[in-house]
């Protein structure tokens, strides 16, 4: 019988960053992601390996820059002001191209905001931290169990494809216990021939940002660009639940998607035929994969405890072939599942049967789709019917 440890989020990621093979660790303590970092504290001096408790968030995020460009594989964790100060050194990381893992464990905001758990930084995570053209891949666990596996998979796209990569996540997720089966993995080292590991018997080589020439840079960045475009063909992830039936979906990621699980389950029981779709990466955001079972859905239910941020993302993906209704809660306020249900409800009252998925051809013709969702005026235009 398969052995299972009943461990909390922050601590299961850090025990899985360990056994994936990380050198070293900075971090700056906040709540409510400041145990995974006593973890760290404890277990990489264990092994001989480099844990700093640096004098603020900019310290750690420049230490784990100049970690990274030796080659070394390296992790930071912070909540969200603590994010927010990291910003230009992530920018400076994406543009050396450098493999990094952060992890946010979100918290309330704006501003300090509070402890309570929130995911009011997806638009920082997906849109871009700090400044400059460039987008970093961004996985989002909804157990802790998952979490464990997605840590591992972040190193191994961090370095396949030399990029920071973020693990977004929350308070409730770093802060619940679950139990968890200790089965890790340790991705294979990549040859690190960019890295800077000593000149001795070799040409120097130089790990840089900085591109005074403007044609220079832009080759830079166009050579960016075509790599951020394999990132989106090759490393979209998601998952569905009861969408061989479903006619209305929730979209919600982290912590929302398993309220959305129970709301879904008490809906279906009611005899409302719903269904999930949970996005993993949040960038690259499964769009096309949304987009093809939209036709089909009566309603599209976004999901987010935050003042909604992934919905302009869903509505894009979308494309006007379903309405799209958003129900959050916002400064560390979880939605119960009875209020998912009663949102359920509601995009069901006041939308049509969908009775034949070529009316997305249709509805492609008319004005401006996504601008009558926004005035609640669907139903009354016939799209859908």
């Amino acid at each position: 019988m398969t052995r299972r440890v009943l461990m909390k989020g922050n601590e299961a990621m850090a025990e899985a960053a360990v056994q994936a093979g990380c050198d070293a660790y900075f971090g700056y303590p906040i709540t409510p992601q400041a145990e995974l970092l006593e973890w760290m504290a404890r277990r990489m001096p264990e092994l001989g390996r480099v844990f700093i408790q640096a004098e603020s968030e900019l310290g750690a995020i420049n230490m784990a820059l100049g970690a990274a460009a030796t080659g070394a594989r390296v992790l930071v964790s912070s909540s969200s002001p603590g994010i927010s100060l990291m910003a230009e050194g992530m920018s400076y990381m994406a543009g050396s191209e450098l493999p990094v893992v952060l992890i946010n464990v979100m918290r309330g905001g704006p501003g300090l905001g509070s402890i309570g758990a929130s995911q009011s930084d997806y638009f920082q995570a997906t849109k871009g931290h700090g400044h400059g053209d460039y987008r970093v891949p961004v996985l989002a666990p909804s157990s802790i169990a998952e979490a464990v596996g997605i840590v591992a998979d972040a190193f191994e796209i961090a370095e396949r494809y030399r990029t920071p990569v973020f693990i977004l996540t929350d308070g409730v997720m770093g802060q619940a216990m679950e139990p968890v089966v200790p089965e890790y993995r340790m991705p294979p080292r990549l040859d690190s021939d960019w890295s800077l590991s000593g000149a001795d018997g070799r040409k120097p080589r130089v790990v840089h940002s900085l591109d005074l020439k403007p044609e220079d840079l832009e080759v830079h960045n166009l050579a960016l660009q075509a790599k951020f475009a394999e990132i989106a063909e090759h490393e979209v992830r998601w998952a569905g639940e009861y969408l061989e039936d479903a006619e209305i979906v929730v979209v919600a990621y982290g912590t929302a998607a398993r309220v959305a699980r129970t709301a879904v389950e008490r809906a279906r029981e009611h005899g409302l035929p719903a269904g999930i779709f949970r996005p993993i990466t949040l960038w690259p955001f499964p769009s096309a994969e949304l987009r093809a079972i939209a036709p089909k859905l009566r309603a599209v239910v976004v999901l987010e405890m935050s003042a909604g941020q992934m919905v302009e993302d869903v509505r894009l993906a979308v494309d006007g072939r379903a309405p799209v209704f958003f129900h959050g809660r916002t400064g560390g306020m979880v939605p119960t599942p009875g209020e998912v249900v009663d949102e359920l409800r509601r995009a069901w009252a006041t939308t049509a049967p969908v009775e034949d998925a070529a009316w997305a051809d249709a509805a492609a013709a008319e004005p401006d789709p996504l601008s009558l969702i926004e005035q609640g005026a669907w139903a009354a235009t016939g799209i859908g019917r």
